[in-house]
């Protein structure tokens, strides 16, 4: 993701998650994807993606009579920016106390902290 694309709104996060996992979608796929009319009405989700597509973090092409949309930035380069954006404001640019607070959660599972162990061996490994 460049400088020049915009740091996506929450709602449009949901909507890439959906647009990376499928590749190509249209409005309708997103709005079933999202739950239906129960949750979203498929006119908003028609105009989130008319203005992700203005803003261009989605790309629009005819398919027949439907529109297929798919993701400009990619999930990796999205998911840095943000933590980047995270680190330097709400840990003043300690990836350490990210690290720390996200541990310190108690959600990871016995096989994650053994794949953060072994991920950390490695780094110490490649330093020396």
């Amino acid at each position: 993701m460049s400088a020049l694309t915009p740091k996506p709104t929450e709602k449009e996060l949901e909507i890439l998650q959906i647009v990376w996992e499928k590749e190509a979608v249209s409005v309708k796929d997103v709005h079933e994807a999202l739950g239906g009319d129960v949750a979203n009405g498929y006119t908003t989700i028609l105009k989130l993606m008319q203005i992700m597509h203005e803003k261009g973090l989605v790309t629009r092409q005819k398919s027949g009579k439907l529109h297929l949309y798919t993701a400009v930035p990619s999930l990796e380069n999205t998911r840095q920016q943000m933590l980047d954006k995270m680190i330097s404001t709400v840990f003043q640019g300690s990836a350490a106390q990210l690290v720390l607070s996200a541990l310190g959660s108690n959600k990871s599972s016995k096989e994650e902290l053994q794949a953060i162990k072994k991920y950390l061996e490695k780094l110490e490994g490649g330093a020396s």
